[in-house]
């Protein structure tokens, strides 16, 4: 078989890869606090005997961007935009702390804060909040609740949210759209320490930082590489199907 053939493949199966990263990115372009996932290329050389300028391509690393999105004014109490370089402590589907600067906070039917079905952790745990209580949150994470029925003037502290200052140099991307803390030598995500300096502001919302027409831009480009990928293949099977005939011929 023509290494043509391998070569060609190897690139269709890469663009496809990609098409699915740009399509992830493009469904959550009005999801808050969205940060694009970014899909990088590597040209490895292809060893063994042949041509030296065969060449397949990889994909070398998969990372974010985290450029901030835009901000909108909600008015909402639970809605929260974090400071630049912030993040807000969750609990992950397994259990463990992650990362997010999603900000349309919730609290579900059990009085427990959430954003996007994940538990806000505290200082001790996940927070939860009286039910049906009328929460409030300060610029350095503290949650406050007045409970139904009672002056506004008993509010009472609930907990604080946990922020911590993470950026590339720290944070890893995770499959459940989630950040957390680079792995150790074993392997297992480290979390982050509570940064006292961090600040968040209520009744706005930081959108997802994916710019839909590039998006758009993207997706068409890697259509078009897929469609030159496997028109290659084509060609490379036509020439092999040629060269057969040649040689049934000469026999």
């Amino acid at each position: 078989m023509d290494r043509m053939l391998f070569t060609a493949m190897s690139g269709a199966k890469q663009s496809l890869d990609q098409q699915a990263v740009v399509t992830h990115n493009l469904a959550n372009a009005v999801t808050p606090g969205f940060r694009a996932q970014l899909a990088e290329m590597r040209v490895v050389p292809v060893l063994g005997d042949g041509l030296p300028t065969r060449a397949s391509v990889q994909v070398a690393t998969v990372a974010a961007d985290f450029s901030p999105g835009p901000v909108s004014r909600t008015g909402r109490g639970l809605d929260v935009i974090l400071d630049e370089g912030a993040w807000m402590a969750v609990q992950a589907a397994d259990g463990s702390e992650a990362y997010t600067r999603r900000g349309d906070l919730q609290v579900d039917g059990n009085g427990m804060l959430t954003v996007a079905g994940h538990p806000v952790i505290g200082e001790g745990g996940p927070l939860v909040v009286p039910l049906g209580s009328d929460v409030s949150i300060g610029s350095d994470g503290t949650v406050s609740a007045v409970q139904l029925g009672q002056d506004p003037n008993t509010s009472g502290q609930v907990g604080r949210i946990k922020l911590v200052a993470g950026g590339a140099d720290n944070l890893q991307r995770g499959d459940d759209g989630l950040f957390r803390g680079l792995p150790d030598a074993g392997g297992a995500a480290q979390p982050l320490p509570a940064d006292e300096t961090m600040r968040l502001a209520t009744g706005s919302l930081e959108g997802s930082n994916v710019s839909a027409t590039e998006a758009m831009v993207a997706m068409i480009d890697n259509a078009r590489r897929y469609e030159m990928q496997m028109k290659a293949i084509s060609s490379a099977d036509e020439n092999a199907q040629r060269a057969n005939s040649l040689l049934s011929l000469q026999g």
